[in-house]
């Protein structure tokens, strides 16, 4: 049975289609209004708010919670210290994606792990020999981001707390709206923003307290559609498109390393023992990844003329796709070389922008190949471009 988040009163009543979708088990609004770019620009021009309750939330604590949680993630928590946070994945002892997520230092001997996966029976497996308690408070903790240039102005009028600051990915306990919230410089979106979580029973107050504030910050409530879109400006892999957990295939062609995802740059292989270690250690030295995933960008002049052979305008999608799209070395499509995972028209860079993976060989800045497009039931080889990722990386995401 589908779930509602502690919000669902005040997001229920603002989903104009009333268009929702399942995020692990609870009801998430797919988009407010009739058109998602008018969220996803309230993101890149004003500010996003987003309901993120469905999130799993574990508190860490004890003597050893530090070390407990350096043994499961590929991240180097040695600099952690209370107030700082990290994006990071974590591996099963293959050295494959389990799942993302984040990790907070709250305070001495206090950590948080935010997952996308239920990850309870993981810490709980990986915490033999450590002294911690783990506390699911998943349903006590219910979240907000505010994501986009007005949110730090927005927020800073609901709380005393300095925002300036709170640097990228610090965090810090504070009151907003005079409920005692958690407040992280993170996000999902590449732009500068902030996820504040606080008690359940403090939900309404704080969302109220923002909408308050729309008119004054272009601030939007914006579903999943929106924030879909900024992920993938932002290079930002999601699970069942980038990735798919190897706690949930039985197959290995399926299951994807680090490296392959590219995010070796995380790895510390010459730290502290975390779980996949090994496995990643051969994968770099023996070079076996199979895989790297990039940024390609498609020459839109091609799709246009294949249209105009059905005597069609050009029709570019009007929000993100996440389907597996062939990627092929040749233009007659014999040789399938890799995939195309995520990827939509960017309004705000007006570029055709894909997240793909590809073998190594194809992976250079510059390499060219060829995606499908498949226009009135005909499949059209596409030229496409490897190019930096980020695609979108504004300035004022770590200002």
């Amino acid at each position: 049975m589908t779930r509602l988040t502690p919000f669902h009163s005040r997001t229920s009543t603002l989903n104009e289609g009333q268009r929702w979708e399942d995020w692990e088990g609870f009801l998430a609004a797919t988009m407010y209004g009739l058109d998602p770019l008018v969220e996803y620009n309230a993101v890149r021009l004003g500010c996003g708010l987003f309901d993120v309750s469905p999130l799993h939330k574990y508190e860490v604590r004890g003597p050893g919670a530090q070390a407990l949680l350096q043994r499961m993630v590929v991240r180097n928590l040695a600099p952690s210290r209370p107030g700082r946070g990290f994006y990071t994945v974590w591996c099963d002892d293959d050295g494959k994606v389990v799942d993302d997520g984040a990790v907070f230092h709250i305070a001495e001997n206090h950590l948080r792990l935010t997952s996308t996966l239920p990850s309870l029976e993981w810490l709980v497996d990986n915490s033999s020999g450590f002294d911690v308690t783990i506390e699911d408070v998943s349903e006590e903790l219910v979240g907000i981001a505010l994501q986009g240039p007005t949110s730090r102005n927005l927020l800073q009028k609901l709380t005393d707390t300095d925002l300036s600051a709170l640097k990228f990915w610090h965090c810090v306990d504070a009151e907003v709206s005079g409920s005692p919230s958690f407040i992280s410089r993170s996000g999902y979106t590449g732009d500068l923003g902030f996820e504040i979580f606080v008690r359940a029973e403090d939900a309404e107050k704080i969302w109220d307290s923002a909408m308050d504030l729309a008119s004054d910050y272009q601030m939007r409530p914006c579903g999943l559609v929106a924030l879909d879109m900024t992920r993938i400006e932002a290079g930002l892999p999601t699970i069942d498109a980038e990735f798919i957990s190897s706690k949930q295939t039985l197959f290995e062609v399926q299951t994807i390393s680090p490296f392959e995802l590219g995010l070796g740059w995380m790895c510390k292989l010459d730290g502290e023992f975390f779980v996949g270690r090994d496995a990643l250690i051969k994968e770099k030295a023996n070079g076996t990844s199979q895989w790297n995933t990039v940024g390609i960008e498609l020459d839109v002049t091609f799709i246009e003329k294949y249209f105009r052979e059905f005597a069609m305008p050009l029709h570019l999608p009007e929000q993100s796709w996440t389907q597996a799209v062939p990627i092929y070395a040749d233009e007659a499509q014999d040789n399938l070389i890799g995939r195309g995972t995520s990827g939509m028209w960017s309004p705000l860079l007006k570029k055709y922008i894909v997240i793909a993976r590809v073998p190594p060989r194809f992976a250079a800045l510059g390499s060219r190949f060829f995606i499908e497009e498949v226009i009135e039931a005909k499949a059209f080889s596409i030229p496409a471009t490897v190019v930096k990722m980020p695609f979108f990386d504004p300035p004022r995401k770590r200002a």
